[in-house]
């Protein structure tokens, strides 16, 4: 597997040669990136974010959106979807833009073929850390934990909506056919877990996120992002030293595709990783200032068909 230092040495050096770095967020113009008539011809794979990228505010895959990755696969760009969804709510993504490729999930925890759902690869969170992190996250009321389990119609474990924070209990509410309410989700065998999580405003989740980092240090990986779909924010806990960059790295390994020839889009924090390593890194409009701070360049926003302008950029 391509290590992240490894990843991060080489990108440096690709960005270093090609001479694409920017002092200022308004620097990062695609009239730069039309101007390098190189960037082209190294770029083999796209690894595209799903919700606040792919998908436009409405929750729609907008047409030109569709136009532009249908063009980069016909050019012979391997498209790659890394997301935060799990595998079940982001078919439906991969079935409109026609990929039967690896797709990223659980913020690189699983990866699974595109078309058929069968996992290739899955990074469980070790069973000492799970009562203890139960334990701070429950403070909360009961977190969910979820599970891979895509073909016994199971994704998550949940106690009764009434019991957990309001935010949490609108998402539960609206997916009640994949969770499997439980008692205790305390009480659940541990072996196969591949992650906890909370719904909740921000400043709660925050305060569990520094006792959990406080206790664990890097021990566990925790993910903080935005729930576009819901109110508030999500606070993941996953197994350490895995991300959407080290599933994407694992994947190009075994593809002999490079780092510099990776072009990758996101527009939350859980992207950065990606688009830091990536040999192009590209931030929606949309995007956090965390993300736009380390990306190469920055293309229009969800709401303008961003990534169908970066596509076509990408290809001229």
């Amino acid at each position: 597997m391509v290590s992240l230092e490894q990843a991060r040495f080489a990108c440096t050096y690709e960005r270093t040669r090609c001479d694409r770095s920017f002092a200022t967020i308004g620097d990062k113009s695609f009239a730069t990136m039309s101007a390098d008539s190189s960037a082209r011809g190294r770029i083999r794979l796209l690894a595209l974010d799903a919700d606040g990228t792919l998908v436009g505010p409405d929750g729609v895959v907008r047409p030109a959106v569709k136009e532009a990755v249908a063009m980069a696969q016909d050019q012979g760009l391997l498209v790659v979807v890394c997301t935060g969804r799990r595998y079940r709510t982001a078919r439906p993504i991969l079935e409109e833009l026609d990929l039967d490729g690896p797709v990223v999930v659980h913020n690189g925890v699983v990866v699974k073929n595109a078309r058929t759902g069968e996992t290739t690869e899955q990074h469980f969170l070790p069973d000492e850390f799970f009562a203890p992190v139960m334990e701070i996250m429950g403070d909360l009321g009961p977190p969910l934990v979820y599970v891979d389990r895509y073909f016994d119609g199971i994704d998550l474990y949940a106690e009764p909506s009434d019991r957990c924070h309001e935010f949490q209990a609108e998402y539960l509410e609206s997916n009640p056919n994949v969770v499997h309410e439980v008692e205790s989700v305390a009480a659940l065998p541990t072996g196969s877990v591949v992650m906890i999580s909370s719904m909740a405003d921000s400043e709660s989740l925050l305060t569990l996120k520094g006792r959990i980092e406080g206790q664990f240090g890097d021990r566990v990986q925790t993910n903080y992002i935005m729930n576009t779909n819901y109110r508030g924010h999500i606070l993941e806990v996953t197994r350490a030293g895995v991300s959407k960059w080290t599933a994407l790295a694992k994947i190009c390994e075994g593809l002999g595709i490079a780092p510099s020839e990776i072009a990758a889009i996101g527009d939350d924090t859980n992207d950065i990783e990606m688009i830091i390593n990536a040999g192009m890194g590209i931030a929606m409009g949309n995007a956090v200032d965390e993300v736009k701070r380390v990306a190469d360049y920055e293309t229009e926003s969800n709401a303008r068909d961003g990534v169908a302008r970066a596509i076509e950029r990408l290809l001229r």
